[in-house]
C-alpha cells in the first residue's frame, strides 16, 4: 500500500517493527553459542588426541542442532520445551480431573495447571473481582467495553479512534504501576437472550386470527434463530504490578485492602482513557460475571444456556473445568477441543489500521483473539534501547572484521531501534505486544478446518502465525482468560 492512497482515503497507514532476531554473538543465540563451542571443543580435543575423524558424528549432531530449524525454531531451541513436555507426562501432569468430593480452599480459583495458584478478592468499594497472581505479583481487575463495528465508520473517526486508543495505550504506559494490559476479544454463541427480552418486551399478538398467527410465527422464528447466531464481546483488563507500587500499597494500609485502593486509582483513570476514546466500558466484572467467562471459555457448549437462566452457573468457585487433556498440539476440556496459535509476526508492510477484519470477522468459527501489551517505564525503555543500539552496532563491527556481509534483516531490525528512539524521545510510549489467537471446535476434525481457515485469514491480514507446539495447556491460560498472565 502507498502511504499517498491512505492520506487521501482520511487514514495513516502504520508499520509494526520486525521480531527481533538478534543473538549474543555474529546473530547466535546463547543456546546455539553453546553447542557450538561444544562443538568446536570436540573438534579440538580429537586433533589433540589423534582421533579426529571418529569425533566427526558428535560434531555434526551438535551442529546439527545448532542450526537446523523446525517450526520456525532451532532443534536446540526446542530442548527447553520438550523437556518439560516430558517432564509433565512422566508426572501426570498432562491431564486435570476435578476433585469433586474434595472443595478447593476458599477464595481460590478452580483452574488447572499453574492457573490454580490464583486467588480471588472482591473489592468491598466496587464489588469487582481482583485476581490476584502471588508468584507474578500482580493484582488484575477486568472490565468489559461495547464498541460499534469499526469497519463500518468512515475513514475519518476511524483516524480518531485510533488515535484516541493510542492515547489509552500512552495512559498505561505513564502510569509505571501496571504490569501489563489485556485486549481480549471472543465470538460467542448468541443465546438469544436479547432477542427474546425484546420481542417479550414489543411483541404484541391482538385478538384477530392473522396478526395472532403473524405474532405467534415470529415468537416462534425468535426462540428458533436466536441461538443460532454469534456475537462478539470485548473486556479490557489491567495488572498492577505489586512490587512496583508496594509504596503507594504501603501508604494507602497495606494487604489486599491497600492494594486494592490502589488498583481502584488505576481503574478509574483507564476508565476515563477509555471514555475519551468513545468507547463505552461496562461495570467492571464481578465474580458471577468472570465465571461466566471461565466456564464458557472450558465449556463453550453450556454457556448460552447458562446465560439464559441468569443466576445458574455464577459460582466462582466452582466455573473452571471438571476434566482437561492436552496433547502436543492441541487441548481438550469439557464439551470442545482448542488450539492456541501465537501471532509471531506482524505485517512488515505498511497497512491501514482495519488490516486485522479478515481475522477478526471470520465468521463460523468459535475464536478468541488476544492482545497482551507490557508497558515499560521511560527509563527502562530508554536503557534497553541503548542495549539493543549498541549490541546491533559491535555484531556489524564483528561481521566486518572477519568479512560476513550485513544482510537486509538485520538492517531492518536496526532501523526499527532507532525508530523507538525517536518515538521515545517524542514522548510516546513503549510497549510489547504479544498476539494470540484461540480456535475451539466441538471435534478434533472440525479444530484442524478451523485452524487451517484462521491461519488462512492471518495471512489475509498480513499477519504470521505459528502453533504453540508443546505449550497448549499453559497458553490456553493465557490466550483465553482475562487474567493478564504471561507466557
Amino acid at each position: 500500500m502507498r502511504t499517498s492512497s491512505g492520506t487521501e482515503a482520511g487514514l495513516t497507514p502504520i508499520k509494526f517493527s520486525r521480531l527481533s532476531r538478534r543473538g549474543v554473538l555474529l546473530g547466535l543465540s546463547g543456546p546455539q553459542l553453546v553447542v557450538t563451542g561444544l562443538a568446536a571443543g570436540v573438534l579440538v580435543l580429537g586433533l589433540y588426541v589423534g582421533t579426529v575423524v571418529m569425533t566427526f558424528p558428535l560434531i555434526g549432531v551438535l551442529l546439527a542442532l545448532a542450526f537446523l530449524g523446525v517450526g520456525g525454531r532451532k532443534l536446540i531451541e526446542w530442548a527447553p520445551i520438550a523437556g518439560r513436555w516430558f517432564w509433565r507426562s512422566t508426572g501426570g501432569q498432562l491431564s486435570y480431573r476435578r476433585r469433586i468430593v474434595r472443595p478447593r480452599p476458599a477464595g481460590t480459583l478452580a483452574l488447572p495447571g499453574d492457573a490454580a495458584r490464583l486467588r480471588q478478592w472482591v473489592d468491598p468499594e466496587t464489588d469487582a473481582v481482583m485476581v490476584h497472581d502471588p508468584h507474578a505479583a500482580t493484582l488484575t481487575a477486568i472490565v468489559g467495553v461495547v464498541h460499534p463495528a469499526f469497519v463500518l465508520l468512515d475513514p475519518a473517526e476511524q483516524e480518531r479512534r485510533v488515535v484516541s486508543w493510542g492515547r489509552v495505550l500512552a495512559t498505561a504506559c505513564r502510569s509505571g504501576r501496571l504490569a501489563s494490559v489485556q485486549v481480549m476479544e471472543r465470538t460467542l454463541p448468541d443465546s438469544g437472550k436479547g432477542l427474546a427480552d425484546w420481542w417479550e418486551k414489543h411483541g404484541t399478538g391482538s385478538g384477530t386470527r392473522t396478526e395472532g398467527w403473524a405474532s405467534v410465527t415470529y415468537g416462534e422464528l425468535v426462540d428458533r434463530a436466536g441461538p443460532a447466531g454469534e456475537r462478539h464481546a470485548s473486556t479490557i483488563s489491567i495488572a498492577l504490578d505489586l512490587k512496583a507500587a508496594a509504596r503507594a500499597i504501603k501508604a494507602a494500609g497495606g494487604g489486599n485492602r491497600g492494594a486494592g485502593a490502589v488498583l481502584r486509582q488505576e481503574m478509574a483513570t483507564m476508565i476515563a482513557a477509555i471514555r475519551s476514546a468513545d468507547l463505552s466500558p461496562t461495570d467492571w466484572l464481578t465474580p458471577g460475571d468472570l465465571a461466566m467467562i471461565l466456564r464458557s471459555a472450558y465449556d463453550p457448549a453450556v454457556a448460552g444456556a447458562l446465560e439464559r437462566h441468569g443466576e445458574i452457573g455464577r459460582g466462582l468457585a466452582t466455573a473452571g473445568p471438571v476434566a482437561v487433556n492436552e496433547s502436543w498440539g492441541s487441548l481438550r476440556s469439557d464439551s470442545a477441543h482448542h488450539c492456541v496459535l501465537w501471532i509471531s509476526e506482524w505485517p512488515r508492510s505498511l497497512v491501514f489500521p482495519g488490516f486485522l477484519a479478515p481475522l477478526l470477522l471470520t465468521s463460523g468459527i468459535r475464536r478468541t483473539f488476544t492482545l497482551l501489551y507490557t508497558p515499560l517505564r521511560t527509563d527502562r525503555a530508554a536503557r534497553d534501547i541503548r542495549k539493543k543500539k549498541s549490541e546491533y552496532i559491535s555484531d556489524a563491527a564483528q561481521r566486518q572484521k572477519i568479512g560476513q556481509i550485513e544482510d537486509a534483516q538485520q538492517a531492518a531490525e536496526y532501523h526499527d531501534v532507532l525508530q523507538q528512539e525517536a518515538d521515545l524521545t517524542a514522548g510516546h510510549g513503549v510497549l510489547r505486544c504479544t498476539g494470540f489467537v484461540t480456535v475451539s471446535a466441538t471435534d478434533p476434525d472440525e479444530l484442524e478446518r478451523s485452524v487451517a481457515a484462521i491461519e488462512q485469514a492471518a495471512i489475509q491480514a498480513s499477519c504470521e502465525t505459528r502453533r504453540l507446539w508443546g505449550q497448549q495447556a499453559q497458553a490456553f491460560a493465557v490466550a483465553t482468560l482475562p487474567l493478564c498472565r504471561a507466557l
